[in-house]
């Protein structure tokens, strides 16, 4: 029995069921019912900023998190009194490996790469640069020549590209070496005093894989990629820690949330057991 869990989850396709798959009816609301349970602490990671993770939650009745990491990682917030509240030494713990510089400075030396097209102007942030790529793209190769333009110039990166499934697009997000969602959900644990023993991370996509890989105790929900799925498998280290789902729990189909949750009933199966289980 734990006396506290960090349930930390991605948002698109992986509680939002904005993805081809079906949802299980009342997965949500039993979410929900999950994180307001007085000993879980819940944070969305995201690759939206803090705008649009607002507006997910609005959309699709998501609960209150009490963290939001945020733009892949490269931004962080703690909600207090009802407000958030941006947790500025994360900034400045990033902010040392591009030299102080911010995304827009690093844009004029990739310029050249007919295979980046530059997302719009609100995607972009103080330490995130983001690209559209060709979904066929051999991203090893981009990742590779986008490393020999930067570190000539002392930027240490950290280079993480997805799958947009919906719109048929690569996505490559550069931001700071120590930057990303893995090394985010370190920072937060250490910040509020949470190990490994009682965190919990769920994810879908290729810019969850460096969480899903590491020794943190993580879930893929059942409606990810077979690509990162495979992926996922062969990195990990310790098999222990890594959680697939593939239905079941509670007569649900493993997707989306009720992938989230399938997870942590593997790994925390007390929050659904008595003497005061979740239900539906």
């Amino acid at each position: 029995m734990i006396d506290r869990l960090l349930l930390c989850s991605d948002l698109d396709r992986t509680l939002l069921p904005n993805g081809a798959a079906p949802e299980s009816p009342g997965a949500r609301d039993l979410f929900g019912q999950l994180a307001g349970h007085p000993r879980v602490h819940l944070a969305y990671v995201s690759g939206r900023d803090l705008a649009l993770v607002e507006s997910a939650i609005a959309e699709y009745h998501l609960p209150q998190p009490h963290f939001v990491l945020g733009d892949v990682g490269a931004s962080m917030f703690q909600r207090k009194d009802g407000r958030w509240e941006r947790l500025e030494d994360w900034g400045r713990h990033i902010a040392a490996d591009w030299q102080g510089r911010a995304g827009r400075d690093l844009q004029e030396w990739l310029a050249d790469i007919d295979d980046l097209t530059l997302q719009e102007e609100t995607r972009q942030q103080a330490h995130k640069l983001s690209y559209f790529t060709p979904a066929d793209i051999d991203s090893h190769w981009l990742r590779r020549v986008v490393k020999q333009r930067l570190e000539p110039r002392g930027i240490r990166s950290n280079l993480i590209w997805s799958l947009d499934e919906k719109d048929g697009k690569g996505l490559l997000d550069i931001l700071p070496q120590r930057a990303g969602k893995l090394e985010a959900v370190r920072f937060l644990m250490k910040k509020n005093g949470f190990s490994e023993e009682n965190t919990l991370f769920a994810g879908d996509s290729g810019n969850d894989l460096d969480v899903m890989v590491s020794s943190l105790k993580s879930v893929l929900v059942a409606n990810a990629r077979e690509a990162v799925r495979r992926e996922a498998l062969s990195g990990v280290a310790n098999p222990e820690t890594l959680y697939l789902a593939r239905g079941g729990f509670r007569d649900m189909n493993g997707n989306y949330s009720a992938g989230v949750l399938e997870g942590v009933d593997h790994f925390f199966p007390e929050f659904f057991q008595p003497p005061n289980p979740l239900t539906l």
